[in-house]
């Protein structure tokens, strides 16, 4: 739980391709980036330098138990409160963290991102504003084969596949359902100028707010 906060947390979920990163990206042009961090889910999967490499590629990236999500707290929790962090960076090559970090600090609004995010209860309950962008079934597929292979370099057969056998499925029973939790649902990712207007209002207000407090409890 939050006390006296230093800086808002937004939650940004939804389907892999939803738009999650236009919308995060429209919040730092209108915040200011100078202001904003967001981070990535991606950065907390569990390392796996435990495993052989072909073991690792075989893992349900898709599925919650591949996420840290009790680091993923504490660090929050951490920058929440207005201190500096050390987040993990994660090589997709490997499926291993880096043995180096992303130091964050100074912001006060932070954006998590990632398809994830809303089902972890103890994470929820950090946020500010929950979010969920619902985009197309038939949309999304096609960004996260451009991504992935233009991008990730793999091939069209290898991201069919993981679509096939995980993607989707880990969609419909984990990711789909967390929109429940959602204070926000936004169609069209970052395009929907309406909800992003929206957004930005509630935002400002609550960083008026924090202000005002921390005015308050200041000697």
């Amino acid at each position: 739980m939050k006390s006296d906060p230093a800086a808002v947390l937004i939650g940004l979920a939804g389907g892999t391709g939803s738009g999650k990163t236009s919308i995060a990206e429209a919040l730092q042009n209108e915040v200011g980036r100078d202001e904003v961090v967001v981070l990535e889910q991606d950065s907390y999967y569990h390392d796996l330098s435990h495993l052989p490499l072909e073991e690792r590629a075989k893992t349900n990236f898709d599925h919650p138990d591949s996420v840290d999500f009790e680091r993923m707290r504490q660090d929050l929790e951490e920058m929440l409160n207005g201190r500096p962090v050390e987040i993990p960076i994660y090589d997709y090559g490997t499926h291993t963290r880096r043995k180096d970090t992303r130091r964050l600090s100074n912001y006060r609004l932070i954006i998590l991102e990632g398809i994830l995010v809303l089902t972890d209860p103890a994470v929820r309950e950090l946020m500010d504003i929950k979010i969920y962008v619902d985009t197309a079934a038939d949309v999304r597929f096609i960004r996260r084969m451009m991504r992935d292979v233009k991008k990730r370099g793999r091939s069209f057969e290898s991201v069919v596949d993981q679509y096939q056998k995980t993607v989707r499925p880990m969609h419909d029973q984990f990711v789909e359902p967390s929109k429940r939790f959602a204070d926000l649902i936004i169609p069209e990712g970052g395009h929907n100028r309406v909800a992003i207007d929206i957004l930005k209002t509630k935002i400002f207000s609550l960083l008026d707010d924090q202000k005002v407090k921390g005015a308050e409890i200041s000697p």
